[in-house]
């Protein structure tokens, strides 16, 4: 661990030999009671990155959408389509549940 950085889904999986990675250590982002439900807009579609990076300043947290949602996005890219409504944690919620 500590090869990546708080925002990677990849930051707690432990690294074997130095150069692998172990099984996915899973990044739970859990539900808070002041989560926002969101109805993904067009400029979306497709773009969770855009989507982390307009919400959090972050890119690279647009897997934080699929972790939260996993009943509605299982793949974090093709599910995330306009009118698809998912829950949106607010950015102190990551800061505490990620430290991101």
């Amino acid at each position: 661990m500590g090869f990546f950085t708080s925002s990677s889904p990849y930051a707690s999986t432990r690294i074997v030999d130095d150069q692998y990675l172990d099984i996915l250590t899973i990044r739970p982002v859990p539900a808070k009671p002041d989560d926002v439900l969101y109805t993904v807009e067009p400029q979306y579609n497709h773009r969770p990155d855009l989507l982390a990076y307009d919400l959090y300043g972050n890119e690279k947290l647009w897997w934080v959408f699929a972790q939260r949602n996993m009943d509605k996005i299982s793949d974090p890219v093709y599910d995330l389509i306009p009118g698809l409504e998912i829950y949106i944690p607010q950015g102190s919620a990551l800061q505490d549940t990620l430290g991101v």
